[in-house]
C-alpha cells in the first residue's frame, strides 16, 4: 500500500490531483518499481508514461495495460491505482517465471484521467486518441490558471517522445467497478463491453448581491434560488428517462457566500450520462432548455458551456472474447457489464483493438 500513502486521507481514501506534487511523487515512485522490474521507460509530450518489458521481437507493436495515479479530491486508494499496479504485477510476475513473450508488454500511466483539477476528463489518453489537440491539451487551466503544460514542465514529466506515435497491438485496462453489480452478483470479474455516452456542462447564474434583511422577496435576483429550481428539474429529467439515465450536479460555488447576503452567482457542474446516444442527445437539449427557463424566471443572467462530450462506446470484440477465456481458464465467475464511468480505455479504443477488465 506504499502508493496509498501518497496524499492519503484520514478517512482512508487518498488525494492526489493531475501534476500536483502529490501525483509527481506518485509518478516517481511507479518509475522506481518499473525501472526495478528491468522496464524502459517513456515518457510523452502530454507526460503519459510507458514501461516496456522487451518481448522476443521487439518490432511488434506492445500489448498494453494501465490505467492513471490521479486522483479525486476525495478519492479512493484503488480508483485508477489498481490497473497501473496490477500491470506492473504481470511484468513481475512474467520475471520470476523466467517467460519471455513474443511481443513486448507495456504497462502506461496515462495524465488527468479524473478531470478533477484540469476539465475535461480523460486528456492525456484523449491527445492519445485523437480527441484533443495536443497544443489546446496543453493549454487547459485550473482553477487558479495554472495549465497543463506549465504544470508538466514543473513537475518534470513534460516528455519529448510525441503523444499519439506509438503502436499497440492491443490495451486491456484493468479498473475498480466503481459500482455494486459485481458485488452483489458474485462475480470476480467484469468483462467490460463498452462506456455509456455522457455530457459535462459548466454553468454560470448572475444575478445582484443584495441585503438579506433589507431585499424584499420580489425584488431579489437570487442565483442560488434559480439554482435550486434548477437542481429539482434535473432530477426529475433523470426520473423521466430512468432507470438508464443519471444526472449529477457535482460542484457548486456560490458568491458573495455570506450568510446575510443574496447571492448574485453561482457557478455549477451538470453531468448527464446514458447508455445510448439518442436519449442523451434528448436530456441535453431538455437540461439547456431547463437553464433558459428558469434563468428568465428569477432574471438571471447565464452562461451555460458543454466542456466535454463523450460518445458512447464498444469495446472490441476479440479483447473481450480474450479476458472471458482467461477468466474461465483460471476458474473466476464472470459477467458482462457496461461501464458507467469514463475511462482512458474509451479513446485508446480509437486507435487499437480494446477492452477492459473491472473487478468489484
Amino acid at each position: 500500500m506504499e502508493m496509498a500513502k501518497i496524499g492519503a486521507l484520514p478517512d482512508g481514501g487518498c488525494c492526489r490531483l493531475a501534476l500536483t506534487d502529490e501525483d509527481k511523487a506518485g509518478r516517481d515512485l511507479f518509475l522506481d518499481w518499473a525501472r526495478q522490474a528491468g522496464c524502459k521507460i517513456s515518457v510523452d509530450s502530454m507526460g503519459n508514461i510507458f514501461a516496456n518489458r522487451a518481448g522476443r521481437d521487439d518490432s511488434l507493436a506492445p500489448v498494453v495495460t494501465g490505467s492513471h495515479l490521479d486522483t479525486q479530491p476525495h478519492g479512493g486508494k484503488f480508483d485508477g491505482v489498481y490497473g497501473v499496479l496490477a500491470g506492473l504485477e504481470v511484468i513481475r510476475s512474467l520475471n520470476d517465471h523466467g517467460i519471455v513473450t513474443e511481443a513486448p508488454i507495456e504497462v502506461t500511466v496515462w495524465t488527468n484521467e479524473e478531470g478533477s483539477r484540469f476539465a475535461p476528463s480523460m486528456v492525456g489518453s484523449g491527445v492519445f486518441g485523437g480527441k484533443f489537440g495536443l497544443e489546446e491539451a496543453l493549454a487547459i487551466e485550473d482553477s487558479e490558471g495554472n495549465t497543463i503544460g506549465s504544470e508538466l514542465k514543473r513537475i518534470g514529466y513534460a516528455g519529448d517522445a510525441p503523444c499519439g506515435s506509438r503502436a499497440f497491438a492491443a490495451f486491456f485496462e484493468a479498473h475498480i467497478e466503481q459500482g455494486p453489480i459485481l458485488e452483489a452478483e458474485g462475480k470476480t470479474i467484469g468483462v467490460v463491453t463498452g462506456a455509456q455516452a455522457q455530457r459535462w456542462l459548466d454553468v454560470t447564474l448572475l444575478g445582484q448581491d443584495s441585503h438579506a434583511g433589507t431585499t424584499p422577496m420580489p425584488m431579489r435576483k437570487d442565483a442560488v434560488f434559480g439554482l435550486a429550481r434548477i437542481v429539482v428539474a434535473i432530477e426529475d429529467l433523470a426520473s423521466e428517462f430512468a432507470p438508464d439515465a443519471v444526472c449529477t450536479v457535482g460542484e457548486v460555488a456560490v458568491s458573495p457566500n455570506s450568510r446575510n447576503t443574496v447571492a448574485g452567482c453561482v457557478d455549477f457542474t451538470i453531468d448527464i450520462r446514458h447508455p445510448e446516444e439518442a436519449p442523451l442527445g434528448e436530456m441535453h437539449r431538455r437540461v439547456h432548455a431547463i437553464l433558459e427557463e428558469v434563468s428568465d424566471q428569477y432574471e438571471l443572467g447565464l452562461n451555460a458551456r458543454d466542456v466535454a462530450t463523450v460518445p458512447k462506446i464498444n469495446f472490441d470484440p476479440g479483447c473481450m472474447e480474450a479476458v472471458r477465456e482467461a477468466a474461465l481458464e483460471l476458474g473466476l465467475p464472470t459477467r458482462d457489464i457496461l461501464s458507467g464511468a469514463g475511462h482512458d480505455a474509451m479513446y485508446i479504443g480509437n486507435v487499437a483493438p480494446v477492452s477492459m477488465i473491472f473487478v468489484p
